[in-house]
């Protein structure tokens, strides 16, 4: 397998554009499915947006965005928000026969667990429900620091994760993210109490993908208890096939 290629394509007062980072995974997947470049993990920060994916319910958009964008875009979930503070990756690489898209995504989980646990916050997975989460505690109810949505073309992988470093949550006060009401959403600087950046996350994210999309087998952290999507099953969120 091809060693994956990191790109930091535009962080802090850099932050890329949404619908021009769009283009640039579009272009960069094309190449990765012609053979003509290695996997490739795009890391950015974007301006404020809100994208929504294809399950998105009318009732789910923000009805004042508060100046951000509202995008559509061919990923699977919900709508979520990207912005100031929180780290995205798009992961561009093609999926080995071996590996089903659901393992893809749990791998990715996995990497952003590993981070969490070397900052000192302890999160895992949360069955029917995509992404990285803390559990109910004292602080407040089970909330989600990383969400996942993601497309497959051509066995080929695009869109990605947001991980919140120090993203402003207000923004999130003006929807429901990815359509789940019954939690919360955190930062790692809301939880560590002290300021975490998307520079300082972002040599962890990249040690933690290398080592889980090299598909070798690896442990996977216990999850918390199933909480399914109001008014939905145990959920996968997908994507275009092969």
């Amino acid at each position: 397998m091809s060693t994956l290629t990191f790109r930091t394509v535009g962080l802090g007062d850099d932050a890329l554009d949404y619908l021009a980072a769009w283009d640039l995974q579009r272009e960069v997947h094309a190449q990765v499915a012609d053979g003509a470049a290695p996997p490739t993990v795009l890391l950015l920060e974007h301006p404020p947006v809100y994208t929504a994916g294809k399950r998105t319910e009318p009732h789910e958009r923000p009805l004042d965005p508060g100046g951000a964008q509202v995008v559509d875009v061919d990923r699977g979930g919900k709508i979520t928000f990207h912005g100031p503070g929180q780290l995205v990756g798009y992961p561009i690489v093609a999926l080995p026969d071996h590996v089903k898209v659901v393992d893809y995504v749990r791998r990715v989980e996995e990497a952003l667990i590993a981070v969490c646990a070397d900052l000192g916050v302890t999160t895992a997975r949360v069955p029917g429900r995509s992404g990285v989460w803390l559990r109910a505690d004292d602080r407040g109810p089970e909330r989600k620091i990383a969400a996942i949505g993601i497309r497959v073309s051509r066995g080929v992988t695009m869109h990605g994760f947001s991980l919140n470093c120090d993203v402003d949550l207000d923004w999130y006060d003006r929807f429901v993210p990815c359509g789940i009401a019954d939690a919360g959403v955190t930062t790692l600087t809301a939880e560590l109490g002290r300021r975490v950046t998307t520079a300082d996350v972002l040599p962890l994210v990249e040690r933690h993908l290398a080592t889980y999309l090299a598909w070798e087998p690896y442990d996977a952290t216990p999850d918390y208890d199933a909480r399914p999507e109001p008014g939905r099953g145990p959920r996968i969120e997908l994507v275009t096939p092969r």
